[in-house]
């Protein structure tokens, strides 16, 4: 299990003794994130239950297939950010994807996770590329990918499932080359 640190913020794996706080952040932001968050086209059921997500996330992780942290400030969770469709082989990439409780939302959260998440890809993993993935009115988002310097990329028709259809997404990305640390570029110690 890895555990990241930077800017401020410390990212840690979700555990089992997490579920009450996970599960009531997710209460509170349910009608914030409903706009934003990919769904299962089967319908609700499909779900796992926490501890399945929990164990789900701990054996891709092992298999560094994808990575998946809580977002905190070293207390209470504020959010939640993952490296996932990890690609080893020639293509050596990975897809972010992020939410943060919207009582916490315009603090500079998200970019900061982000952030130490692409440093984590390229430096400790070795990846080459990291793409970010939008829905072209989430300007929130779309401040993040601007703030970091992320390149747009273009627009993936109908690409995830969403708020109860198939949604456009525009993509941003990044490759190891076009940056070093962005922790220390935007975030200095």
């Amino acid at each position: 299990m890895v555990t990241l640190s930077g800017a401020g913020l410390v990212l840690r794996p979700l555990g089992r003794k997490d579920k009450d706080e996970w599960n009531a952040l997710r209460w509170e932001n349910r009608d914030w994130l409903a706009p934003w968050e990919s769904q299962d086209p089967r319908g609700p059921e499909n779900l796992p239950t926490f501890h399945e997500y929990v164990r789900a996330q701990a054996k891709a992780a092992r298999e560094q297939s994808s990575f998946a942290w809580v977002i905190t400030e070293g207390g209470p969770i504020l959010g939640h950010i993952t490296l996932s469709h990890i690609s080893w082989g020639a293509t050596r990439s990975g897809t972010i994807g992020y939410w943060v409780s919207h009582h916490r939302a315009g603090e500079g959260i998200t970019p900061r996770a982000v952030a130490v998440v692409t440093d984590f890809a390229f430096g400790d993993l070795g990846l080459h590329r990291v793409e970010i993935n939008i829905r072209p009115e989430n300007s929130a988002s779309l401040r993040v990918v601007e703030k970091l310097g992320f390149r747009e990329e273009g627009v993936r028709e109908r690409y995830i499932f969403i708020d109860g259809d198939w949604r456009d997404h525009r993509s941003f990305a990044l490759v190891a080359e076009e940056t070093t640390s962005l922790v220390d570029q935007l975030w200095p110690a």
